[in-house]
């Protein structure tokens, strides 16, 4: 939790209290339905919430963008963005109900007024975005088939609408074919070695409709 406040600190008090639930809620959840790995829950706040926010220090969201989140298991990146960003609205979606129910629960818990939950598939979404986030659900090519009709055509922000993922590793193979893509690595933000080879790729993507 520290080193949230360190690594943004014009968090309002509200913001600070929403990011300390964070734990207990987890915490809470987890125990009834496990959705993140027993040894990581010990370090939520490094390996998924600061994780997250990674994403934020590439992308500056403005108050009424879109923003998809697919896969987003127990809710990441989705619900730390979404307290960071309170006027951007969150879409969360998932195949695996259970984790979709913690979601739901940890964002009432929170009092997020800017996000919603489905059990959903990302290739039955019909609305479109101006960002999709996600981390490390499956390789950029197949990911790239689910969102890319899913963009809206107005551009509003510095980076063009797109992919922001959230990825590890050397991804050279995985990006071969999308010669647009940027990485960015986290290791340049965040002091933790966890972030050593922790990567955003921002993928821009073209209105298709």
């Amino acid at each position: 939790m520290h080193d949230i406040v360190n690594y943004f600190p014009n968090l309002t008090d509200n913001q600070i209290e929403q990011f300390k639930k964070l734990e207990e809620l987890y915490k809470d959840w987890n125990a009834k339905i496990n959705v993140i790995s027993r040894k990581d829950i010990d370090e939520l706040y490094t390996k998924h919430v600061l994780h997250s926010l990674g994403i934020a220090k590439i992308m500056e969201f403005k108050p009424g963008a879109k923003v998809l989140d697919v896969g987003t298991g127990g809710g990441f990146p989705g619900i730390p963005l979404a307290i960071l960003y309170p006027e951007v609205d969150f879409y969360l979606i998932d195949v695996i109900a259970k984790k979709i129910r913690v979601v739901n629960e940890v964002a009432k818990g929170l009092g997020l007024q800017n996000v919603r939950a489905e059990q959903m598939r990302a290739e039955n979404v019909k609305e479109e975005f101006d960002f999709i986030v996600s981390r490390a659900v499956t390789n950029m090519p197949d990911f790239y088939k689910w969102v890319k009709d899913k963009i809206a055509k107005k551009q509003n922000h510095d980076l063009p609408n797109g992919i922001l993922y959230l990825k590890g590793g050397d991804l050279a193979e995985e990006l071969k074919d999308f010669p647009k893509a940027t990485e960015y690595n986290l290791s340049d933000f965040f002091g933790d070695e966890f972030f050593e080879t922790k990567k955003v790729v921002h993928l821009p993507l073209k209105y298709r409709r």
